[in-house]
C-alpha cells in the first residue's frame, strides 16, 4: 500500500530537512525580517587613525614583490602607516625582497622559525604602534582605497573589527562560477549579521581590528575568528563593510580547494568547541542565535543529508514518498558527480551548483571526521593560489 501521509518515523527526515532549511535559508529570513526592526548602521566617517598593516609571508618570492607594490598604491596618510612583513620562518628570498621596501616605510620582521600564519601575526601584533591592526595575506590584492575605507569604520566607537569582502577571480580576471556564487551568498549574509547585530567570521584574506581588541592573539584559534569573539566579550561589534574588497585568484587544483576547506571547518570547529559559552543569549543575546545558527547548524548539515539518504534507502520499498525522496537524491548527486568528473558541466548553473554544494559538504564531513579523532591544525598557512 502508497503511504503518503505523515507518521511518527517521518520526524527524523522532517527534522534533518527542517535544520538544512533553516541553516541555509531560515537564518538569512530571520535576520532580514529582524532588521525591520532592529537595524544597526555604521557611523563611518573619515577617519585616520595609526594604522599597523600586518602582511604574513612564508617562502613567498613569487608573490611578495607584487603584494608589496600594491601596498604602496594604498590611499592612506602616508606618516600614519606602519606596514609590517612578518615572515614565518621563510627560507627563500622572501626577506631580501622585503628589505628592498625598506625606504618605503615598510618593516621586516623576519621569524628565525616557521610557527605558522598565528603566530606570525601574533609576533606582528606585538610589535606593531597602530591603533588599529590590518591583517592581509600575499595573495590578495587591495583597492587604493580600501585600507582607507575599511578604517573608516572605527569613526563608530561600538566597532571592534571590520571585515573585507572577498572578490574570487579566475586566471582571466573574471569572479569565477561556483565558488563566486556561494561567496556572494556568504557577502550576503554577512551583510544581514552586520546590519542586526554583530558578524560570526571575517575575511581572513583582510580585516581590521582595534588594537585593544588584538591583545591576546592565540596560535591555535583562527585569528579572524578569535578578533570577532574578542569584540564581543568586550561589549564592541563586528562589522562588514561592502566597498572594501579583497580580490585573490581561486584555487585551480580541486583538491587543494578541497583540502583548504577541509582545514579552515577543522579549525572553526576547534575554534567553536572552545568557546561555547557564547552560545549563552542572557549573556550575548542576539550574538548567540548568530553564533549557533551559523556555525553550528551549517556544520550539521552533511550529518542530515547522511541521515535522509540512509532513511531514504530503509523506507523506499515501502513508500512512494521516499522513492520520490531517494529519486531526487540519485539525481542531485549524479549532477554533482558528472560536473565533478567532466569540467565543460560546470558552466551549466545546476551542475555547478550541485557540484559545488556537495563539495563543501563533503569537506565539513570530512572535517568532522578529524575533529572527532582528535586532530587539531595549529600550523596555519595562506593557500598557495
Amino acid at each position: 500500500m502508497t503511504q503518503l501521509q505523515f507518521t511518527v518515523s517521518d520526524i527524523p527526515t522532517v527534522a534533518a530537512f527542517a535544520l538544512i532549511f533553516h541553516a541555509y535559508l531560515g537564518y538569512p529570513l530571520s535576520l532580514l525580517v529582524l532588521s525591520r526592526f532592529q537595524e544597526r548602521n555604521v557611523a563611518r566617517a573619515p577617519f585616520f587613525p595609526p594604522v599597523s598593516l600586518i602582511i604574513t609571508a612564508h617562502n613567498e618570492v613569487k608573490r611578495i614583490r607584487t603584494k608589496l607594490e600594491n601596498t604602496l598604491l594604498l590611499e592612506y596618510p602616508t606618516e600614519k602607516l606602519e606596514v609590517i612583513v612578518a615572515s614565518d620562518g621563510s627560507t627563500d628570498e622572501t626577506n631580501a625582497i622585503v628589505a628592498e621596501f625598506a625606504r618605503n616605510n615598510v618593516r621586516l620582521l623576519a621569524l628565525p622559525f616557521r610557527r605558522g600564519k598565528e603566530a606570525a601575526q601574533k609576533a606582528a601584533v606585538e610589535s606593531a604602534s597602530g591603533k588599529v591592526l590590518a591583517f592581509t595575506d600575499t595573495a590578495t590584492m587591495l583597492e587604493p582605497g580600501g585600507l582607507a575605507r575599511i578604517v573608516s569604520n572605527f569613526a563608530d566607537s561600538t566597532v571592534g573589527c571590520v571585515s573585507s569582502e572577498d572578490r574570487i577571480l579566475d586566471a582571466s580576471g573574471v569572479p569565477t562560477g561556483g565558488e563566486g556564487l556561494y561567496v556572494r551568498y556568504e557577502m550576503w549574509l554577512r551583510r544581514l549579521e552586520s546590519g542586526v547585530g554583530s558578524l560570526v567570521g571575517m575575511s581572513g584574506s583582510f580585516f581590521a581590528a582595534r588594537s585593544e581588541v588584538c591583545s591576546d592573539f592565540s596560535t591555535e584559534l583562527p585569528s579572524d575568528f578569535r578578533t570577532v569573539l574578542n569584540s564581543v566579550k568586550l561589549g564592541l561589534r563586528s562589522v562588514t563593510d561592502p566597498e572594501a574588497i579583497g580580490s585573490y585568484s581561486d584555487l585551480a587544483n580541486p583538491k587543494k580547494e578541497f583540502q583548504r576547506k577541509v582545514r579552515t571547518v577543522l579549525r572553526g570547529m576547534t575554534a567553536f568547541s572552545y568557546n561555547l559559552g557564547f552560545l549563552n543569549p542572557y549573556k550575548y543575546g542576539l550574538f548567540s542565535y548568530q553564533y549557533l545558527c551559523h556555525k553550528l547548524l551549517r556544520w550539521l548539515v552533511p550529518l542530515c543529508m547522511i541521515l535522509i539518504l540512509v532513511l531514504s534507502v530503509l523506507s523506499a520499498s515501502d513508500s512512494m514518498g521516499y522513492r520520490l525522496l531517494l529519486y531526487c537524491q540519485i539525481v542531485f548527486y549524479s549532477f554533482a558527480g558528472l560536473a565533478l568528473r567532466l569540467k565543460s558541466l560546470r558552466s551549466i548553473g545546476l551542475f555547478r551548483f550541485a557540484a559545488y554544494f556537495f563539495t563543501v559538504n563533503l569537506s565539513i564531513a570530512h572535517a568532522w571526521c578529524l575533529f572527532l579523532m582528535g586532530r587539531r591544525i595549529t600550523l596555519w598557512s595562506p593557500s598557495d593560489r
